[in-house]
Order: structure tokens, then C-alpha cells, then sequence
């Protein structure tokens, strides 16, 4: 621990330049009721001529470099009058504080100009403006992401179109969690709270590596301060089950203080239908699982920011979330000859019971060092993770008349596991000459202890099985710095660059085996970014980056968590990270339509492998490294506009696949093309009420092990605002029940599988929102410096 300390102390050093301050122009824009992020400051010369331009960041501040001379600074925003001042620049010159005076024209102009369609194209992201749709009023952050644009969910795996399971942030920072717990966390954001989703495909460097599919930044809304706000929703919705959500959002903004409460409870149930035919040489076997799944959660977070002088600010976060998502399921297996006849019915009954909870506390701290852009930012966080998971059953077999044979096995399966993670970082912002510098250290000590126990309750009485129960421990250390700087080669031209670097020790250590799994590599990661503007209608960019995904820790665990007596899931503790790297070019023409070629590599991938014992007949889910892909595709969005009572986005997506095996499944990879098209519409049926329809198509496909049927979603939104606090919208999930994964079909030493699920696809619900206060409140929003560990906590 003192040795990767001093490490880390020595790296901060290094990064540490001394470098010679340029005549630079800082300020700050400010209105009557604080600052103004995003204003356009443009600096002219005497030739009236524009030399250079920025905008202000969410503080208000702006600096920007020039060549000593006489300049006209030009600061300008849409709804306020345009501020010209005259400056003689020798050395660096602060503004001070510049106040803009709302202007009445300008006002006017802002129906026209700052109308936002639904999705954007930007250079580098598609960004999906959540408040421009009807589908997201009344839901929760899981369900935007349903329907966000290039991003799509299966099996509580999130991911950006044909990239991969990608991560998540929140405003600018990685957020906690993955799988079922990054769902609950999404379940506990307020859709009414989100401003914009946006989908990064080349994470630059200041990130962590991690995650070989992208980011997606979730942005919140923010207004302005000394002010308070309260938004509460509640939500009903309806599939063969039913469950309600409360979410209330509180928010406080005054003087030095500012903050943020959030309570979000979840009660009911929903129906999931599994579906898994299995051909065996001898025999056939169709299963059915029909489960009636609880969506009973509970979370809670608290924000307090207080700024200590007008340069620092310190703030403490607590996140909180409990999930029971119990499981009450009946699984039928009919087993047939070859010739089709029934031999005999398996009828397997099961309760799973799930307590999740997780505790996440962060301090930080940011001081702005000077106007000129410079700031230094620490963060330390400690994150603790509790899973409860048991499984109750017994199998009961039938003949072909129908009658009980008797039951042929039972077992009660507990499965516990513990994180505890301790991490911290330091991030500078640096802005040097014509390059805006940024660098940074973090170092995170991850602890997982897990054990299974197997009762086996044939005889009528729990027995331990010491065969099948284990306990396994694990520890991960991991050391990272970057620096990444970007800069504007000309007018036209810009570019971005950046490195990470990560030394990453690991150890697991196998009770039941006495078996102890090490492993240690030290990689680096560039990333670079390269824009052409050839004019106002068209933009050129490139991006590239290499990335690393780390197994989650629950994967890592070498034990069995049995469904039913015929199969289980079990961990590998030999599992590696995979490497890809990304490569992509794009064009955008007139900010309305924009094409993009791609290419991922990824090497030493790892996935699930679904394979069958035909001696035995058991299916068994594993973990393996056993492949090396590339991924392509082309892409291209566009918006439609020309009708008035119609505002369409659209997108056509071709995507291909070609994957090679490193391990011998007795099968061949399944290579093939796969085509995604989406359209978002909304029509305004008056002032106050709105329709909002919504599709996606997804062609059959192969990828990899697996193949995977068509898939096609229609859903509606209706949104009425009976004044401007109280908000009803309805909305119909996939109304013809086409949307769900099916026809998911892998086949491993000649026995094929084909899989489906429906997890209550088709839905409606109906919401009322309701707020009070002012409305004006500034919304601070930090997230967790322990983010990528938790993200594996699956």
C-alpha cells in the first residue's frame, strides 16, 4: 500500500508542468440572477474580421489566447443584447465580471432559434434532447434509454449499437454500477430531471478505459440560483402484472449552499416468459419458464455542495439502493423422441430471493486556480456492495399420462457476495499557450468476498453439499494516470489528444481448490481526435482510441448457482480482459444529416457460452475468453422538417460482423450483417397536447456464437399539460409485442439451442407529474471517483 502511494505522489509530480502564461482574455458572463453557461465570446480585429472565438463553461468563464494587438471582444446569446468591448491586448487582460441585460427582440427570436429537435448529430455524439419527448414524460431514466437512438438494452445489458456493452455518465462523470444494479440506479432518475442523453462512441482519455462500447452521458437539467424547486411523479403501469412508482426530486440553491434530495420506490410485479428448445442426439427438450418477477426498489441520494470561498468548493454525495427483484417461477420441460413423442414431463418449481444493496460516499473538492481556465479537482469515495441471492426448488417428473412419478431432486442454492472498494483521483485543468491541458492520477483497491452454499433437500432435510458449496476471495489494485491536451491547428482545423496509462494487479484465491489465480499488466491507451470544418455546411472528423474491458467481479467467481437441478451458471476465475481499438470517420452536412463509417477490433473478447452435456443432459452457462472480433458498419441520421405539423428524426444503420474463435466449441463463428432503422415523430395536436410515435426495426442476424431473430417496436405517446405544474402523459410500449428477443440461437459440439425471453415488452402506463417552486434551480450533480469498479459489481 505504501509503495503504490509513493507511486502514485510521483506521478503527480511528473505531470506537474511549469510552463509560461500567453496574453490570454479572460471573464465572466454573468445575468441578474447568476451566470450564463454557453454564451458565444468572439474576438475581432480592427480589420473586422473574426481572429477567434469560445464559449463560456458552466461556470460562466471563458479565456481565450491571442497575439498581442487591438481587438473588438464581442459577447452575444440568444434572448439577450449583444456586449462589444474594445481591448488593447499586451499583456493577459481579466474582463471581470461582463452582466448581459435581457433584450427584448431578442426574446422574441427565441421560439425560432432555440427550438431543439429530438435528436441532434453533433461531431463527435448523438445527442437525444429528452425534453422534447412525450415518450420519456412520467417514466424514469431506464425507460429514455429505451428509447434513445443507436442504444439498446437485452438481458439488463446496455449498449451502444454495434459497439458493445458500453458504461454510463452522469453529467460528465462515470456513474456507479452495471447490470441489474445499473438498472435500479436508472429506475431512480426521474426522466423529468434528465435535459439530454448523450451517446459518445471514442471516449476521450480522461476516462476510464474501461468498457470496449462507448459512453453514455446522461446530462441533467440546470437552471439558475436562490432558488428551490420540488417535482414529484407518480406512475402506474400495466402489463399481465402491474407496479407504481413515486419518484420525488428536491432541489435547494441559496447563497453558498446548494442542494439535492432524491427519493425513488418502486412496488409490483411483471410477467417474464423464457422460452429454451434443446436438441439432443437422442431427444428433443422444450422449456418453458413462465416467472412472475418483483420490481420492489428503494433508493435514495443526498447532495450538499457548499462553496468555501468564490474559487473552491467542497460537497459530500451519498447514493443508497435496496432492490428485491424476487422471483416466483414455474419451468416446464417436455421431452420428446426423435420421432416426437412425449417420453416424459420435468416441472420444476422455484422461488429466487434477492436482497441487492449498495452504499456509495463521496468527498470532493475543485478550486479554480486563476481565471484563466486553470482548476484542481480531488475526489475520494468508498462504495460497499451486499448480495443476498437464494434459490429454493424441487423438480418433479410426469410420464405421458400425466402422473407424478415423484420428485427427483430439490435444493436450496445460497449465493453471497461482498465488495468493498476505497478509491481517489485528482483531475487538473491546465490551459497552456494554445493548448487546454488536463491531467490526472487515481488509484482504487477493490476487496470482493464470495461464497455458495448447496443444500441438498431430497431426503425432506437441508444437507450441505461439500462439493458443490465454495468460497472465493478476490482483490484488485489498480493505478492510472492521463494527460490529454486539444487545440486548434488553424481556423478549420482541430484536434484532441490524450494518453492513460493503468498498472492493474489482481488476486483470487479458490477455498475449495486451495487454488490461488494472479495476474498483472500494465497497458497504455492513446485516443486522438482530428475535425475539419471545410465550411458552413459541411465537417470532417476522425477518431480513434483503445480501450479495455474488465470482466465483472461476479464472473470472476469459479462456483455454481444452480436454476434447477438440470442447469447453472458458473464463474471463471481465469477470465482475462479483453482489448479493442476504435476507429471512426464521420461527415455532417448542414448539422442535419450526418454519415459515419466505423471499425472495432476487439481481442481476447469474453462472453457467456451456453453448452449442453449430452450424456447427462444439463445445460451449463459459463465464461470464457474465446474470441477475436471486428465490428463495422455505416451509419447515417437525418432529420425531416418540411411539414409544420411534423418534426421526424430518423436513421438507417448496416452493421457487420466477423468473428474469430481462439477456443475449439466444436462449432464455426456465425458471421453476417445486420440492419437497424429507427424513426422518432412527434406531432403537436394543440398548445397543450402532443403525440409522440416511435419505431425501430432490427433485422435477423449473426454475431459471434450466437444468431438472433428479427425484431420490431411500435410505440405511442400521448402528453397533455393541464397548466404549467401539472403534466399527464400515456404511453404504449410495443404495441404489437414484437420488440423481445427471440430466435437467439447458438449451437456448441452439435447441439443447438434457441432461446427467447419477454420481459413484459408490451406495456402501458400512465403518469402525473406535478412541480412547485420556483423553477429556477441550479442543479449541481458529482458523481463517484470508484465509478468503473462498482460498474462491476454485477
Amino acid at each position: 500500500m505504501k509503495t503504490q502511494m509513493s507511486t502514485l505522489a510521483f506521478l503527480m509530480l511528473v505531470l506537474i508542468p511549469s510552463f509560461l502564461y500567453a496574453q490570454t482574455i479572460t471573464g465572466k458572463v454573468v445575468d441578474g440572477t447568476g451566470v450564463i453557461p454557453f454564451v458565444n465570446v468572439t474576438i475581432i480585429n480592427d480589420k473586422d474580421q473574426i481572429i477567434t472565438g469560445t464559449t463560456t463553461d458552466e461556470n460562466g468563464l471563458f479565456s481565450i489566447k491571442v497575439e498581442p494587438g487591438t481587438y473588438n471582444v464581442e459577447v452575444s446569446f440568444v434572448g439577450y443584447a449583444t456586449i462589444v468591448k474594445s481591448v488593447s491586448v499586451e499583456d493577459d487582460i481579466n474582463l471581470g465580471t461582463i452582466n448581459m441585460k435581457a433584450d427584448a427582440q431578442s426574446l422574441n427570436e427565441i421560439v425560432l432559434v432555440s427550438e431543439r429537435r429530438i435528436i441532434e448529430q453533433e461531431i463527435d455524439r448523438l445527442v437525444f434532447n429528452v425534453e422534447k419527448s412525450i415518450a420519456s414524460t412520467g417514466g424514469n431514466g431506464m425507460d429514455v434509454l429505451k428509447i434513445t437512438p443507436g442504444v439498446q438494452i437485452q438481458n439488463n445489458t446496455l449498449e451502444i449499437l454495434g459497439k458493445g456493452a458500453t458504461q454510463v455518465m452522469i453529467n460528465g462523470r462515470i456513474s456507479p454500477l452495471q447490470g441489474d444494479e445499473l438498472m435500479s440506479l436508472l429506475n431512480g432518475i426521474s426522466a423529468s430531471d434528465i435535459k439530454k442523453i448523450e451517446v459518445i462512441t471514442n471516449p476521450p482519455a480522461k476516462y476510464e478505459a474501461s468498457g470496449n462500447g462507448g459512453l453514455i452521458n446522461i446530462v441533467l437539467k440546470k437552471g439558475v440560483q436562490n432558488s428551490w424547486r420540488n417535482s414529484t411523479t407518480l406512475s402506474y403501469n400495466q402489463n399481465r402484472f402491474n407496479y407504481g412508482v413515486l419518484n420525488n426530486n428536491f432541489f435547494f440553491n441559496k447563497d453558498k449552499i446548494s442542494l439535492s434530495a432524491n427519493i425513488n420506490a418502486t412496488k409490483g410485479n411483471v410477467e417474464n416468459l423464457e422460452g429454451l428448445l434443446i436438441d439432443y442426439p437422442t431427444n428433443f427438450w422444450d422449456v418453458d419458464v413462465n416467472s412472475k418477477l418483483g420490481k420492489n426498489q428503494f433508493s435514495g441520494r443526498l447532495f450538499i455542495d457548499y462553496n468555501l470561498s468564490d474559487n473552491t468548493t467542497i460537497g459530500v454525495q451519498y447514493l443508497g439502493n435496496n432492490t428485491k427483484p424476487n422471483i416466483m417461477a414455474t419451468t416446464t420441460s417436455s421431452i420428446f423422441d426423435n420421432d416426437d413423442n412425449l417420453e416424459r414431463t420435468l416441472i420444476n418449481e422455484g422461488d429466487n430471493m434477492v436482497d441487492n444493496q449498495n452504499h456509495s460516499l463521496n468527498f470532493h473538492a475543485i478550486t479554480q486556480l486563476d481565471s484563466l481556465g486553470k482548476s484542481i479537482s480531488f475526489d475520494a469515495d468508498y462504495f460497499t456492495f451486499d448480495s443476498e441471492n437464494s434459490r429454493d426448488f424441487f423438480n418433479e417428473e410426469f410420464n405421458t399420462a400425466g402422473v407424478s412419478q415423484g420428485v427427483n431432486s430439490a435444493a436450496l442454492n445460497i449465493s453471497n457476495q461482498e465488495i468493498e472498494n476505497f478509491s481517489s483521483k485528482i483531475d487538473v485543468e491546465f490551459p497552456i499557450n494554445k493548448i487546454n491541458l488536463s491531467y490526472g492520477v487515481k488509484a482504487s483497491f477493490t476487496n470482493t468476498n464470495s461464497d455458495v452454499l448447496y443444500y441438498d433437500k431430497t431426503s425432506g432435510s437441508e444437507v450441505l453439499d461439500p462439493n458443490r458449496s465454495n468460497e472465493f476471495q478476490y482483490r484488485e489494485d489498480v493505478l492510472a494516470c492521463y494527460i490529454s491536451g486539444n487545440t486548434k491547428l488553424s481556423e478549420k482545423i482541430q484536434m484532441q489528444f490524450g494518453l492513460r496509462w493503468e498498472d492493474t494487479k489482481t488476486k483470487g484465491i479458490n477455498e475449495e481448490l486451495d487454488q490461488e489465480v494472479s495476474n498483472k499488466y500494465t497497458k497504455l491507451f492513446p485516443t486522438f481526435y482530428l475535425s475539419y470544418a471545410k465550411d458552413d455546411n459541411n465537417n470532417l472528423a476522425m477518431t480513434y482510441g483503445r480501450r479495455i474491458n474488465r470482466p465483472n467481479f461476479r464472473n470472476l467467481n469459479p462456483f455454481r448457482f444452480y436454476i434447477n437441478a438440470n442447469s447453472y451458471s458458473v464463474g471463471n476465475p481465469f477470465l482475462q480482459p479483453s482489448f479493442s481499438h476504435n476507429i471512426e470517420l464521420s461527415h455532417m452536412y448542414k448539422r442535419k444529416v450526418n454519415s459515419s463509417v466505423f471499425l472495432n477490433i476487439t481481442s481476447d473478447g469474453s462472453g457467456t457460452v451456453f453448452t449442453t452435456d449430452a450424456n447427462d443432459q444439463t445445460q451449463i452457462i459459463t465464461r470464457e475468453n474465446y474470441y477475436k472480433q471486428y465490428n463495422y458498419g455505416l451509419k447515417e441520421s437525418f432529420s425531416f422538417t418540411k411539414l409544420s405539423w411534423l418534426k421526424s428524426q430518423n436513421s438507417i444503420n448496416v452493421l457487420g460482423y466477423h468473428t474469430e474463435f481462439t477456443k475449439d466449441f466444436g462449432t464455426t463463428p456465425k458471421n453476417g450483417v445486420q440492419i437497424y432503422l429507427t424513426t422518432n415523430n412527434t406531432i403537436p395536436l394543440s398548445d397543450k397536447t402532443g403525440l409522440q410515435v416511435n419505431s425501430y426495426y432490427s433485422s435477423q442476424h449473426d454475431r459471434g456464437l450466437f444468431s438472433v431473430g428479427e425484431m420490431f417496436d411500435l410505440s405511442l405517446g400521448l402528453q397533455h399539460n393541464f397548466n404549467d405544474s401539472l403534466t399527464m402523459s400515456l404511453l404504449f410500449s410495443d404495441v404489437f409485442n414484437t420488440a423481445s428477443l427471440n430466435n437467439y440461437v447458438s449451437s456448441v459440439n452439435g447441439i443447438e439451442q434457441i432461446y427467447r425471453q419477454n420481459e413484459s415488452s408490451r406495456n402501458a402506463r400512465i403518469s402525473l407529474s406535478y412541480e412547485f417552486g420556483n423553477k429556477k434551480v441550479d442543479v449541481k450533480n458529482r458523481n463517484f471517483g470508484n465509478n468503473e469498479e462498482q460498474n462491476r459489481s454485477n
